[in-house]
C-alpha cells in the first residue's frame, strides 16, 4: 500500500467531509518499552540506529522484539489505522529554464512518480496498464506497450523517466506481467517495478518484484530510491476451536521465537537478461533503532536508470522500523513513521521466555503520539548512507510537513487530534513546528500551540518562512518566521472560512491555496482557490478567491494534479462537479493568476467514451495537465487533449484505444 501524499491526502479529504474508516494489516506502532513514561509530553530527541554484527545477533534481537509485540491475531491485527553530478544536473533542470512543465514536486531537482512525464519532445503516460509514448510535434502515438493483462487494467501505476528509460511503478501486489498469465511466480507478491526502453518501440528490459508494500520513491538525476516496508513471513499456527486468546498468543510467540533469519530479511525477485533470481537483503545491511517491535522492516532499493544493467548487483539497505512518509532533497532522503489511529484490545501480556525485559500484566497504556524520522545521505551514487534518526511529538500530514533548509529540518505535526488518536480528549488538539539539526536530528527550537482544537490541513515551507493551515470551522493561515532555528515564531494569522488543503508558491509574496469553502459551522461547500498576499509575514491577506459550488479537486489531496506555469500565470486543476448521487461532470479548470486577482480562463473537457461493461471502465475524468511551448496538454484514462494554452481552443485529440 502506498502511503505517499496521494494516500494521505485522500484520507484528509475523507476526514474533511465527515467520512470515517479504517483498514487492518499494518504493523503495530514501535512502542516505548514498558518502563518508559507513556504520559510524557516531550518526545523530541534522537533515536540511535545500530547495525547488526551478524545474522545470529539480528535474528535473536528481532525474535525477542517481535515476540513481545505479536498478538493473538498475528502482527498488527490489534491495531487500526486510517487510511554529485546528478544533483547538479537535476538542479539546472528547473521549469523557469524549460519550455515545458515538469511534475509538480515538493523540491526542485527531485522527481516524484506520476502517471505522465514529458521531456518537451515526448509525452509518456501509463494508464490502465498501458505505457504510451506520444510525439509532441506530430501529436501522434509513437509507441505503446501493454504491461499487464487487460483484466488488470485497474492496477495503479506511476512513472519515473531518465533519457530513454522509464521505470513503471505498480504499487499494488498481485500484478502479473502481460503474456505470463499461466506462469505466476510462487510465494507472496508485492509492488512491481518494470524498466522500459523508450529508444524505439517500447520494450521491457527487466523488472523487480518486492515482497512487501510500496511506500514511495524519489529520483535525483538517473538514480531512483525505492522505499518499501515488509512484515516478517512467519506461519502462525491455525487457531483451534474454542482456543483462548492467551493460548493463541502463546502459540504465536512460539512461532516467532523459532522463526529463522530469512523470515525478517526482505526479499525481492529480479528478472533481467532473460533470467530471474530471488535475493534477500543481507544481515550486514540491516540496522535497528534502540526501540523497535520486530514486526516491520523498512528497505531502500537503489536503481540507476543510466546504468548498463540497472537490475544488476543491487545493494539495498534495511532498518528494523516502520515507515509511511517519504521526503527527499538532492542530498537527503527522509523516511518517517507516523502514529496510527488505533484501538487497543485488552491482552494479558506475559514475559517472553529468555527475555530480561519486564512486561506489564495489565492492559497496556495508550502510547503518546510521535513521529520517528530517519535520515539517509543520498548525495552519492550507490546505496544510501544512514546519517541519524530522531522523533517529534504528534503526527505528520504528508511530505509537505517536512522541509530541509540551511542545515535544519523543519517538521510540522498535530498532537491530540481525535481523528488520529482515539484516546484524545475532544477539542484538545494543537499543532506545532519543530526545528531539528539535520546532522543529528536533535531539536534546536519549536513553536507550538497552533490551532487549538484543530488539526493541520496544509503546510508549505519556503526558505526561512513557513505557512501552516489548521481547520475545524474556520481556516487560520499561520505565517512563521523560521530564520532563527533556535527561536521560531508565529508572525501573523489570517482567519477565513474554509481551508486550503494544498499551498503553492506563486512568486514573490504570493501563495495559492487550493481547498474547500466552508460554512461557519465547518460544513464544506465546494472548491475554493485563494490568492494570498504573504509579502508582510505579520499581516497575511486574501487578495482574490475563486469558488465552485458542490465540487472537489484531486489537487486537494494530490499536488501532482496541480499545474502552475509562472511565465503566464496559468493554473490548471481537475474539477469534479458533484450532483445528487454522484458526479455531474469532470473537467480541467483553467485559471489566470495575476498579482492581485484570480480570473477564470475556462474549462477543458474530454470526449465521453462509449459505455462499456468492463469490470474497471475507463474514467474520462481529467487527471493531469502540462505545458509544452504554447500548448496545454490534459490527460485522462481515455486520451490526451491538446489545447491552446492562452485561449483553450482545441488543437488535437489523441484517443487511447
Amino acid at each position: 500500500m502506498r502511503t505517499s501524499i496521494r494516500t494521505a491526502g485522500i484520507l484528509a479529504a475523507l476526514l474533511a467531509t465527515g467520512a470515517t474508516g479504517c483498514a487492518g494489516g499494518r504493523t503495530t506502532q514501535d512502542f516505548p518499552p514498558p518502563h518508559t513514561n507513556l504520559t510524557g509530553t516531550d518526545l523530541t530527541g534522537r533515536v540511535r540506529l545500530v547495525a547488526y554484527a551478524g545474522c545470529d545477533e539480528m535474528t535473536e534481537g528481532l525474535r525477542q522484539a517481535a515476540a513481545r509485540n505479536v498478538t493473538p491475531w498475528g502482527f498488527g491485527d490489534a491495531m487500526l489505522y486510517a487510511a554529485r553530478s546528478d544533483v547538479a544536473a537535476a538542479k539546472r533542470a528547473t521549469p523557469e529554464q524549460q519550455s515545458y512543465s515538469a511534475t509538480n514536486t515538493h523540491e526542485a531537482g527531485v522527481d516524484e512518480p506520476d502517471l505522465v512525464k514529458t521531456d518537451g519532445d515526448r509525452v509518456i503516460t501509463v494508464t490502465r496498464g498501458v505505457l504510451r509514448v506520444v510525439d509532441a510535434k506530430t501529436r501522434k502515438v509513437a509507441g505503446t506497450l501493454r504491461l499487464v493483462a487487460e483484466d488488470q487494467s485497474w492496477a495503479q501505476a506511476d512513472l519515473l523517466v531518465h533519457g530513454d528509460r522509464a521505470l513503471v511503478l505498480f504499487q499494488g501486489g498481485g500484478i502479473v506481467p502481460f503474456g505470463a498469465m499461466a506462469k505466476r511466480l510462487p510465494g507472496p507478491s508485492g509492488p512491481r517495478y518494470v524498466l522500459v526502453d523508450l529508444s524505439g518501440e517500447p520494450r521491457v528490459l527487466g523488472a523487480m518484484t518486492v515482497h512487501g508494500q510500496h511506500i514511495d520513491a524519489r529520483q535525483v538525476g538517473s538514480t531512483v530510491r525505492l522505499v518499501v516496508r515488509s512484515q516478517p513471513e512467519i506461519a502462525f499456527p491455525t487457531p483451534k476451536q474454542d482456543e483462548s486468546e492467551k493460548e493463541l498468543l502463546e502459540g504465536n510467540r512460539k512461532a516467532v521465537l523459532s522463526a529463522p533469519a530469512d523470515a525478517w530479511l526482505p526479499s525481492y525477485d529480479v528478472e533481467s537478461g532473460g533470467a530471474s533470481r530471488t535475493e534477500r537483503v543481507g544481515c550486514d545491511q540491516v540496522s535497528h533503532p534502540d526501540q523497535f517491535t520486530g514486526t516491520s522492516m523498512l528497505t531502500i532499493h537503489t536503481i540507476d536508470l543510466a546504468a548498463a544493467t540497472p537490475f544488476g548487483p543491487l545493494t539495498p539497505i534495511a532498518v528494523a522500523a516502520d515507515g509511511d512518509t517519504v521526503y527527499g532533497t538532492a542530498g537527503s532522503l527522509y523516511v518517517t513513521s507516523n502514529p496510527r489511529w488505533w484501538a487497543a484490545r485488552p491482552i494479558d501480556v506475559m514475559p517472553v521466555p529468555g527475555s530480561s525485559a519486564a512486561a506489564p500484566t495489565a492492559t497496556p497504556a495508550v502510547p503518546p503520539e510521535r513521529t520517528e524520522v530517519h535520515r539517509f545521505d543520498v548525495s552519492a551514487p550507490g546505496a544510501p548512507r544512514y546519517v541519524t534518526s530522531g522523533s517529534v511529538p504528534g503526527r505528520l500530514l504528508n511530505q509537505y510537513s517536512l522541509s530541509e533548509y540551511d542545515g535544519h529540518l523543519r517538521v510540522a505535526t498535530t498532537s491530540g487530534a481525535e481523528v488520529f488518536d482515539a484516546s484524545a480528549s475532544p477539542g484538545t488538539s494543537e499543532s506545532g513546528v519543530y526545528v531539528l539539526d539535520a546532522g543529528t536530528l536533535a531539536q534546536t527550537g519549536s513553536v507550538t500551540g497552533l490551532g487549538k482544537g484543530e488539526r493541520i490541513y496544509s503546510v508549505r515551507f519556503m526558505d526561512g518562512l513557513g505557512y501552516v493551515v489548521t481547520f475545524r470551522q474556520t481556516d487560520p493561515l499561520y505565517t512563521l518566521d523560521l530564520r532563527d532555528p533556535a527561536a521560531p515564531k508565529v508572525t501573523g494569522e489570517l482567519k477565513i472560512t474554509g481551508f486550503s488543503a494544498y499551498l503553492h508558491p506563486a512568486g514573490e509574496g504570493r501563495l495559492i491555496g487550493i481547498g474547500q469553502e466552508a460554512s461557519e459551522a465547518g460544513r464544506v461547500l465546494g472548491t475554493q482557490i485563494s490568492l494570498f498576499d504573504v509579502g508582510d509575514p505579520a499581516a497575511p491577506a486574501v487578495l482574490s478567491r475563486f469558488r465552485q459550488k458542490e465540487s472537489g479537486s484531486e489537487a486537494e489531496w494530490d499536488p501532482h494534479a496541480f499545474l502552475y506555469w509562472p511565465a503566464t500565470g496559468l493554473a490548471v486543476l481537475p474539477l469534479q462537479n458533484w450532483a445528487e448521487g454522484g458526479i455531474a461532470g469532470s473537467a480541467a479548470l483553467a485559471l489566470r493568476v495575476g498579482d492581485r486577482e484570480i480570473t477564470k480562463l475556462g474549462v477543458v473537457t474530454h470526449p465521453r467514451p462509449p459505455a462499456k461493461s468492463d469490470f474497471a471502465p475507463a474514467d474520462q475524468g481529467i487527471r493531469r495537465s502540462l505545458v509544452i511551448g504554447d500548448d496545454l496538454w490534459t490527460v485522462s484514462d481515455t486520451g490526451l487533449k491538446v489545447s491552446d494554452a492562452a485561449t483553450l481552443a482545441d488543437r488535437a485529440w489523441i484517443p487511447f484505444s
